[in-house]
């Protein structure tokens, strides 16, 4: 008796993948491939390029709001800085004006300060001589002790008035000199002559030069409240 071994038959799948490989196919399938690759990058490229412009976009758009903004800040600071300076400028002269007319107001009030010191002295000093007229003679000491030593007699000259009641009044002290009249001197006024110098004895020289001390100290405070205005 024979022995008999069974046959495989082999899958159907086979001969249909073998049925549908056909001459050329591998080529076809290496361009495929190959233009799914090159898709592939093209996609790529196009994606990551659209993303990209979409970042830089807004970025660009950020960048660009922040430096707007700050440009804005400033030319607002500039608008309202120059709309200041258009408005307070008439303020500050108006300023400036005020100060000069304070400096002028003070330096006009400090002249009549001393004019009023001269008129009060000069009312004082003739009021003083007109009770005690012996005072000239004090005067004349005064005078003559600044002026060389005198080897010839001393002559002084005083208003006929006053020089009659000092004789009256004090007539040994009058005596040491030679007292003259002289209708051409007002009251309080006396000129010394001895050795051929001659000095001012009187009362209104030594009045204007305290008044000029008295204006050098008020007036130049005027100057300086004028320049610093």
């Amino acid at each position: 008796m024979r022995n008999y071994r069974p046959h495989r038959f082999p899958p159907l799948s086979q001969f249909q993948i073998a049925s549908s490989i056909r001459p050329g196919t591998a080529a076809e399938l290496q361009a495929a491939l190959a233009d799914g690759f090159q898709q592939g990058i093209e996609r790529g490229y196009r994606e990551g390029h659209e993303s990209g412009l979409a970042a830089g976009r807004e970025d660009g758009r950020a960048a660009g709001y922040a430096e707007g903004r700050r440009e804005g800040l400033d030319d607002g600071r500039r608008a309202v800085r120059a709309d200041f300076d258009a408005i307070a400028q008439p303020l500050d002269a108006l300023f400036d004006s005020l100060k000069c007319l304070q400096a002028d107001y003070q330096a006009a009030l400090r002249k009549e300060v001393v004019e009023l010191v001269g008129k009060v002295a000069r009312q004082v000093i003739r009021c003083e001589l007109a009770l005690q007229p012996v005072q000239m003679l004090a005067l004349v000491d005064e005078t003559l002790a600044t002026m060389p030593p005198v080897r010839e007699g001393v002559e002084v000259y005083l208003n006929p008035e006053e020089l009659q009641r000092i004789r009256e009044l004090d007539p040994e002290r009058s005596a040491r000199w030679t007292l003259i009249a002289d209708s051409r001197l007002e009251p309080g006024e006396c000129r010394i002559k001895a050795d051929g110098h001659e000095a001012d004895a009187g009362c209104r020289q030594r009045l204007a030069a305290c008044v000029d001390q008295v204006r050098g100290q008020l007036l130049p405070t005027a100057d300086d409240d004028r320049e610093a205005a």
